[in-house]
């Protein structure tokens, strides 16, 4: 079941808009502005400014409990003239978790108001009672959405400063991130993630005591909650930790194969891979998310299951508002969810969650309740695998009850390597990311420097790396339980000397026929969190495609995976997206997917904290990841630079070079074509989410070409 409602301010009278040692507002705010402009329209003097009188008729006002604040922002309020004031009491108030909403919705009604006071004191003083009812949501539970709206670069804070060896880099002109804006700054700790909702949720956990990994596990669950299309219970993802004891460690929670797959199960009769890979119940491996999430918190966490589950609890009972890049995502995916029971959910009546609607998802808060007292059986066993079981059943799947009790998350040694001087942690298989990442660093470490960053020599030379590491990706990684996967050769630098002695200076190498390439869906998600302490958290996780298989467990209130499609269906022939998978990725019950996805934290020459990253995007998001890695250490830019420069891509097959559209020059696209590479413009490479340790505390970056934004503290 769920609870839809349109939220607007005159609708807001006795609801509760913070966390439950709120306030509750006993007046709407139309009453409110009456009562202060009936008063003081009496007055036989309205043009007088006297701040004893604006007092009297603000303690009239039915504010219980917001005295302080009402005296703090008038004290910040200029009285010389209406526009100066209404700027500088807006600059004034805090209004964490409900600025959008502040600034639409709450303005909207000021100005509404107030052309229909004239110029003096009540207009004056219904403009402060509006500040004020802005002013009195601190941790809001309606707030304006898990994307902050929307809209792009909502992590840009102001204009950035350089110092020491950070350089302000040169883009193109028409790209349209240019240098120099400000990341968010926070001088205890840090959480970037995809929906500032599960943000603030880290934060919350952090402010209570917890560290990084507690935080990371409640951004984890709260993305279920706020964050649907990619955030989930019912997919899977990888986890690098670094304890600031020095401790560092990676856990895969990838999904697994159902005991009932079968090598060939998604060819037709002719031997033809149809999209049941991709759409449906059969799409659907074995989801890893809660196990993870649960195994992480009781190795390395502080704080109890219940109490970092909170707030993801609270966001699915009591809701959040809906905001333009939610809404675009449910019309984006309408056709996908209407074939399954989301619809009901997510398409009321057959139309999608408009902006501003407040949803409330009772079925997940069930299901996570369960989890919370229960732990990971709360989700394997009992009322939550019996509902996934039935729902696979009465759709056409394989997925029963008895897979979900065998899955276990696996706890691996990280990736450890060095470029620079500098030492990196990631995910070793069975996702590619790490080991591709470093593979591709140690074919550029044995170049003195690197050429200057947008030209053509260094558009060949780092995608000339992705080539060939993305040709040993393809043909030698897959699930370590299932393959022999040839780990010490492919992170080892005298051989990554052999590749870079293939690389000629100013010409392409074409991709060979016999190398193999795959897939991985387009649609994943990525946060980094940051304590105090010096621990930190790379976190990525997915349902795959964007809602996964579409397959919504009814009763349960999420959606499940469609991984299933990361193996090599046919393996040596074509996917339906022109793409020939390798034999080392063959379907086999029980067996883990490879993937692509890339958690990162870097250490400083000194060893301490440095970088937490890692993207979503598919393949691209190794690409973008170690992309933003050089951009710090070897171009010497500034996180916020280093996450917005223009991104290339080149996973061997296809064999052309992408690039963000806008982000190479003319001159450069032509060097390169005359260098023999086919260049094709692509839209984003990846989308990021990172921290950065700098002096006095951790910026936190979201990528501009998405809806995120760091929250921190």
């Amino acid at each position: 079941m769920r609870k839809v409602a349109r939220v607007s301010p005159s609708d807001m009278t006795g609801v509760i808009l913070s966390e439950p040692t709120g306030v509750i507002l006993s007046e709407g705010p139309g009453v409110i502005l009456s009562e202060a402009k009936d008063r003081l329209a009496r007055r036989r003097k309205p043009r007088s400014f006297r701040r004893t009188e604006i007092l009297r008729s603000l303690r009239s006002l039915r504010m219980t409990g917001l005295r302080s604040l009402a005296m703090t922002a008038l004290r910040s309020l200029a009285m010389t003239g209406l526009r100066s004031l209404a700027m500088t009491g807006l600059r004034s108030l805090r209004m964490t978790g409900l600025r959008s909403l502040a600034m639409t919705e709450l303005r909207t009604l000021a100005m509404t108001t107030l052309r229909s006071v004239t110029m003096t004191t009540p207009r004056l003083v219904a403009l402060t009672a509006v500040l004020l009812l802005a002013a009195c949501h601190r941790q809001p539970v309606f707030t304006p959405g898990a994307t902050d709206i929307g809209f792009p670069s909502s992590s840009a804070t102001g204009t950035a400063t350089y110092s020491g060896d950070r350089r302000a880099p040169v883009f193109p002109a028409a790209w349209p991130h240019q240098p120099g804006r400000a990341a968010v700054f926070g001088s205890h700790a840090m959480v970037a993630s995809d929906a500032p909702l599960a943000s603030q949720a880290g934060v919350e956990i952090l402010k209570r005591g917890g560290n990084a990994v507690d935080a990371a596990v409640a951004v984890g669950f709260a993305m279920a909650v706020v964050f649907p299309e990619a955030g989930n219970i019912g997919g899977g993802g990888y986890m690098v930790i670094r304890m600031a004891d020095g401790r560092s460690a990676a856990l895969d929670y990838r999904e697994i194969a159902p005991l009932a797959a079968t090598r060939d199960m998604y060819l037709d009769d002719k031997g033809n891979l149809t999209n049941k890979s991709v759409v449906g119940p059969l799409a659907s491996g074995v989801p890893g998310a809660v196990a993870g999430l649960t195994a992480a918190l009781a190795k390395y966490g502080t704080l109890s299951l219940a109490d970092v589950m909170a707030p993801a609890i609270r966001y699915a009972e009591q809701g959040f508002v809906v905001d333009s890049a939610q809404a675009r995502s449910y019309n984006g995916n309408a056709r996908l969810l209407r074939q399954f029971g989301g619809a009901d959910v997510f398409l009321p009546n057959g139309k999608p969650l408009a902006v501003g609607t407040r949803l409330v998802q009772a079925d997940l808060a069930r299901t996570l309740h369960r989890i919370a007292d229960q732990g990971a059986a709360g989700f394997y066993a009992g009322e939550t695998a019996k509902l996934i079981a039935t729902e696979m059943q009465q759709d056409g799947g394989i997925l029963t009850e008895q897979d979900l009790s065998r899955y276990k998350p696996v706890w691996r040694d990280a990736v450890k390597s060095t470029y620079r001087g500098y030492t990196l942690l990631t995910m070793p298989p069975s996702s590619s990311g790490g080991v591709v990442v470093t593979e591709t660093l140690n074919i550029l470490e044995g170049f003195p420097a690197m050429p200057p960053f947008g030209s053509a020599e260094y558009a060949h030379v780092l995608g000339s790396a992705y080539q060939r590491a993305f040709i040993d990706r393809n043909e030698k990684l897959a699930d370590p339980a299932f393959a022999q996967v040839p780990l010490q050769q492919l992170t080892d630098k005298a051989y990554a000397a052999k590749l870079r002695a293939t690389i000629g200076r100013d010409r392409a190498t074409p991709t060979s026929v016999q190398a193999k390439t795959m897939r991985e869906g387009m649609e994943t998600t990525h946060y980094s969190v940051a304590d105090a302490n010096g621990n930190a958290v790379a976190t990525t996780t997915t349902l795959n495609a964007l809602y996964g298989s579409g397959v919504y467990v009814r009763g349960g209130g999420f959606f499940l995976n469609d991984e299933m499609d990361d193996f090599a269906a046919a393996p040596g022939k074509p996917n339906m997206f022109g793409l020939v998978q390798g034999e080392a990725n063959a379907i086999q019950p029980g067996k883990r997917m490879l993937s692509a996805m890339s958690p990162t934290i870097v250490l400083d020459r000194d060893g301490s904290l440095l970088l937490v990253v890692g993207s979503r995007g598919g393949p691209r998001i190794i690409t973008s990841t170690s992309q933003v890695i050089l951009n710090v250490l070897d171009q010497h830019m500034i996180l916020s630079d280093a996450v917005s420069a223009p991104r290339i891509h080149h996973q061997a097959l296809p064999d052309s070079l992408q690039y963000e559209r806008n982000g190479l020059s003319a001159a450069v696209v032509d060097s390169l074509r005359q260098m023999g590479y086919g260049v094709a413009p692509s839209g984003g490479v990846g989308l990021i989410n990172a921290i950065m340790r700098v002096r006095g505390g951790f910026e936190g970056m979201s990528d501009p070409r998405s809806s995120g934004r760091p929250v921190g503290y």
